[in-house]
């Protein structure tokens, strides 16, 4: 072998090596983010199938992504801009609008896995979390698991820890800042008076707050890279489950929009400090006071 020869082959197995330890450094982040129905919307607006027991489907509602995980997506990005990595988001549904659940490709997320089958229709927080587990099983190696606090549907924050427990990892909740290097992180967790700072080895799972800051707005050029890209999609039997496997382990007794019923009573006197004294009396009787 000449010289020439001998130096090219020693580069191009220290380039080598250099690339595989850059792709070993890079943190493999998968999030999961749930496509609802905006909840800023006015309570006239949702109806109540009182038989099926469930809000009834409605054109005039505009779907978005869980404030909250968009928060999870946020995060994600900054750990990558931050010590590199890859994100791949994970969203589970029976029906999708593409404009919607593609947000998180236009703001930066390198891939998309949608989950999708009428199976998968009115799943409980049990169940979700058995098949976001099933899913990241499959995606393969990943490092840390991101997810809203909680979905601002039914707000029981319970499907990210059932996912930590199925999966066996470590979990941090409520976090508004995240740390990650050599193979740990360092989670900021919102308290009642202030935060904790806890650490954990990864792989983990992390629920982020909406205090880790506005999500960033998606660019022309990321909208135009998310709509060259198509999501892998995965129904009940991809992930190797069928219908004994998402089997309700809860039951909704009922479902109904509160009603606000407000009565009005004037206490009148004939003078301003007569009216004061019958008003004092009313409350009395009534034991405000």
């Amino acid at each position: 072998m000449d010289v020439e020869c001998y130096i090219f082959v020693r580069y191009l197995l220290s380039y080598s090596s250099c690339l595989i330890w850059r792709l070993e450094s890079v943190v493999k982040i998968i999030v999961c983010i749930k496509q609802v129905v905006d909840p800023d919307m006015p309570p006239g607006a949702f109806q109540v199938d009182s038989q099926a027991k469930r809000i009834k489907n409605n054109s005039q509602i505009p779907p978005i992504i869980n404030g909250f995980d968009e928060n999870a997506v946020e995060a994600a990005l900054k750990i990558k801009e931050e010590v590199g990595g890859i994100v791949t988001v994970i969203s589970l549904g029976t029906n999708f609008t593409m404009d919607v659940i593609k947000k998180p490709l236009s703001m930066g997320a390198d891939d998309l896995v949608l989950l999708k089958d009428e199976l998968f229709d009115d799943l409980d927080s049990f169940v979700t979390a058995n098949v976001l587990a099933k899913a990241i099983q499959k995606i393969g190696s990943y490092d840390l698991v991101l997810c809203g606090r909680q979905a601002s549907d039914w707000d029981n924050a319970q499907v990210p820890l059932g996912i930590a427990e199925i999966l066996q990892l470590p979990c941090i909740t409520m976090a508004k800042y995240i740390e990650v290097s050599d193979r740990k992180l360092a989670v900021h967790s919102i308290t009642h008076d202030g935060y904790d700072i806890l650490e954990a080895k990864l792989p983990a799972l992390v629920t982020v707050s909406n205090e880790l800051g506005e999500p960033r707005y998606p660019t022309l050029k990321g909208i135009m890279s998310a709509g060259r890209k198509n999501p892998t999609t995965w129904n009940c039997s991809d992930l190797g489950m069928d219908q004994s496997d998402l089997d309700s382990r809860l039951e909704i007794m009922d479902l109904f929009i509160p009603t606000n019923e407000q009565q009005v009573e004037i206490i009148s006197g004939s003078d301003e400090a007569d009216a004061g004294r019958n008003l004092a009396a009313r409350l009395k009787q009534d034991g405000l006071i």
